[in-house]
């Protein structure tokens, strides 16, 4: 069987006198899909993403969760070891999520209503949903 490129087929190729050959990495960019909407497919994760409203206590709940704050208050100096529960507002919507945080007490801020872990973590009192102490004073070094 003849056919029209018979003459040629076994020729090497000789190349661009005037262009530069592509790099095999520029080559396959150029099949690379491409993006019309940047940042749409971050938007759409964003919004799907699922937040918590910040729950209102009732006078009750209140009136519970400050005779905690003020046990809390009177063996504050022994930095005992406290779980709280409150809300941390999200940075990027509305509404945020409720986390709870273990640690010791270093303080109670009263001017900034703030309690300060050892750990250096401030949770302001105006967040809080629940206090509980753990243990009342760190363990004695004594033998």
């Amino acid at each position: 069987m003849k056919g029209p490129y018979d003459d040629i087929i076994h020729l090497s190729y000789q190349g661009s006198a005037v262009r530069p050959h592509m790099s095999v990495r520029d080559r396959a960019a150029q099949f690379a899909p491409f993006a019309a909407l940047t940042g749409y497919e971050d938007a759409v994760r964003e919004a799907a993403r699922l937040t918590d409203a910040r729950a209102e206590l009732t006078e009750d709940e209140q009136s519970l969760l400050d005779g905690k704050l003020q046990k809390l208050a009177d063996c504050a100096g022994s930095h005992p070891k406290v779980e709280l529960t409150w809300f941390q507002a999200d940075r990027k919507k509305a509404g945020g999520a409720y986390v709870t945080t273990s640690g010791r007490l270093k303080k109670i801020d009263d001017y900034e209503g703030a309690l300060v872990l050892m750990e250096g973590e401030r949770i302001l009192i105006d967040d809080l949903l629940d206090v509980r102490l753990l243990e009342p004073s760190p363990p004695s070094d004594r033998v």
